[in-house]
């Protein structure tokens, strides 16, 4: 049918005879002569439907509406001094109709394309036309390319692609899982993977090696804009290796791929301990493309006259005393504003926010007529402020502070705008500890089949595990970890955490007999594609670089999915829908 796509038409093809196919992007009628802009996934170029040169397609042009479909036939000429159109590619020449057809019609689109006044559930159920946009097609097209070029990474570094089951056993660590009911074993589920992790350790027990994957994943959890049910993550696993190895594998596709985008990073990524991110940013995924470092003045605030801080500072163990310098925060903020930072990290269990100023005379503030001259002066110090400077300190439960801290640092970024466009920064965060505990319970940090440094350690938290993230302009991309490969060591980690000896294995007991057959040292990584493609295009949400993504409360409003199956159904696979009662 076509010769051309639209914007691969140009002053070559002038007097030429070619055909153009898309949709209609708006129609004009000046005096007589129709002018339509065509659309393809190229872009856009002029028609001119002039009676002059074809009473027929004239007559056609008549007709036509925005975003009918066209076929159309004629001669590329120039458009004319002072006619061009700079904003367009094609904005030189256009297309004289000698023959128009209609392919399809359309109804009256519910939404302008491209528009972004319009309500999101009205764009999701009617996405196959919000994919009309072409800045929608250039997401999908990088994209695209991103993942050819992921592939090409590991493939030169002979990693193998292998697929690995989407049905499979329900072994519920972390997230919920979706549940597939069996109609050939009535009562009994599959469920869909959280990610391939187990099968990719089986497979470096089998001598595969180097395994990759571009798999498909899915988890039942609470939605946000960088979270979906289904996802899609680039999953990498090889044998005999240690932490380096495999960070210098995820650096090589994360290069590739930043290439194959037109952008250029670093080959290697700086790194910094978990213990460090969290004390420093109270972050496990520190924004690194602005400062606003915490620095810890515990020992300082010990020997304030303030009851409630010098309590604090007593147990410097479970407890922080974190401080927070803006430069110029003094000059930038006013009194009620600091005031309103105060009521922000209330909302993340803070019970207050102190603060000082510092003036030309000194430190002024609130809090200065608890501490000395001297612990004022330390104070300073410790903080390097300047003249105009404002400090910002919370107190309390370790946790707790640098939860809100770490929250608070951003909310300051995102206010005095000064996060900078346009940049990519990577960091490693290394050294995870093993376990985290919670109300009593014992639980992997990452997941359980990652490799202690050392079991023998008093207190289970301070049990550091090899394990690493990748982060991205404050975006945990994705991490990985080396694995456990001896089952006496297995064992213990499932002790540690509390799962008996017949729950272990009737959850992990295919993985517990592999490992007695010769399972190799391995480890791997796992990054998501729809994250990296939302920061690689600038996204506001992953919702956008997915061809067909879920609501926040996981419906797919195009289909109506979830929705209710019959009765019939329901009985092959021997389940029963049991009526929740109005509360």
């Amino acid at each position: 049918m076509r010769t051309h796509y639209c914007t691969n038409v140009d002053e070559k093809e002038i007097g030429k005879e070619i055909t153009l196919s898309g949709w209609v992007n708006n129609s004009r009628d000046h005096g007589g002569v129709i002018f339509i802009d065509l659309r393809d996934k190229s872009g856009l170029i002029q028609l001119v439907c002039d009676p002059e040169d074809s009473v027929e397609a004239h007559k056609i042009a008549i007709g036509v509406r925005d975003e009918f479909v066209l076929t159309a036939q004629g001669k590329v000429r120039f458009r004319g001094e002072g006619l061009e159109n700079p904003n367009m590619k094609t904005g030189k020449i256009e297309l004289v109709v000698d023959k128009l057809i209609i392919e399809n019609r359309s109804l009256p689109m519910p939404f302008d394309i491209g528009s972004d006044k319009v309500n999101e559930e009205i764009r999701l159920k009617n996405r196959f036309l919000e994919l009309r946009d072409p800045k929608a097609y250039e997401i999908f097209k990088l994209r695209s390319k991103a993942t050819m070029a992921i592939r090409n990474s590991l493939d030169k570094m002979d990693f193998l692609d292998v697929e690995t089951p989407i049905l499979t056993k329900s072994t519920p660590e972390g997230a919920r899982d979706y549940l597939v009911p069996s109609r050939v074993h009535g009562g009994d589920f599959y469920a869909l993977p959280q990610s391939p992790q187990l099968f990719k350790q089986l497979l470096m027990v089998s001598g595969f090696d180097k395994y990759y994957q571009i798999a498909k994943c899915f988890r039942d959890e609470d939605l946000r804009a960088d979270r979906q049910p289904e996802f899609t993550q680039i999953d990498v696993e090889l044998s005999f290796c240690n932490q380096e190895d495999v960070i210098k594998v995820a650096e090589k596709v994360l290069f590739d791929v930043f290439e194959a985008c037109g952008h250029n990073i670093p080959t290697s990524f700086n790194r910094i301990t978990h213990f460090e991110a969290m004390e420093t940013y109270g972050s496990d995924k520190p924004d690194m493309r602005y400062d606003l470092a915490m620095v810890d003045v515990i020992d300082i605030f010990e020997n304030c006259d303030n009851e409630i801080f010098s309590g604090i500072a007593k147990d410097s163990k479970n407890n922080r005393i974190k401080a927070l310098t803006v430069p110029n925060g003094d000059n930038i903020f006013s009194k009620r504003q600091m005031k309103r930072f105060e009521e922000y990290v209330r909302k993340f269990g803070a019970s207050g926010l102190g603060y000082f100023q510092m003036k030309e005379d000194g430190l002024k503030g609130p809090l200065t007529k608890f501490f000395t001259a001297e612990d004022l002066d330390r104070i300073v110090e410790r903080c390097g402020l300047k003249v105009g400077d404002a400090v910002f300190f919370g107190a309390g439960h370790k946790k707790r502070v640098l939860d809100y801290m770490g929250r608070f640092r951003i909310h300051l970024a995102e206010l005095m705008e000064i996060i900078p466009k346009n940049t990519f920064e990577f960091i490693w965060v290394v050294d995870f500890p093993m376990f985290e505990v919670e109300d009593g319970k014992v639980k992997a940090l990452h997941h359980p089949f990652t490799k202690p440094k050392d079991l023998n350690v008093e207190n289970l938290e301070d049990v550091e595990s090899i394990a690493y993230d990748i982060v991205l302009n404050g975006t945990e991309l994705g991490g990985g970890s080396i694995r456990i490969h001896k089952e006496e060591i297995q064992n213990k980690v499932f002790e540690l955490m509390g799962i008996e000896k017949e729950e272990a294995r009737e959850k992990f007991g295919f993985l517990l007999d592999a490992l007695k057959y010769g399972a190799p040292p391995h480890g791997g990584f796992a990054m998501g594609l729809d994250r990296l493609i939302m920061l690689l295009t600038n996204s506001s949400s992953i919702r956008e670089v997915i061809a067909f993504p879920k609501t926040q409360r996981a419906q797919c409003l195009l289909t109506s999915a979830p929705s209710g199956v019959d009765d019939e159904q329901l009985k092959e696979l021997s389940i029963r829908i049991r009526k929740q009662q109005k509360v």
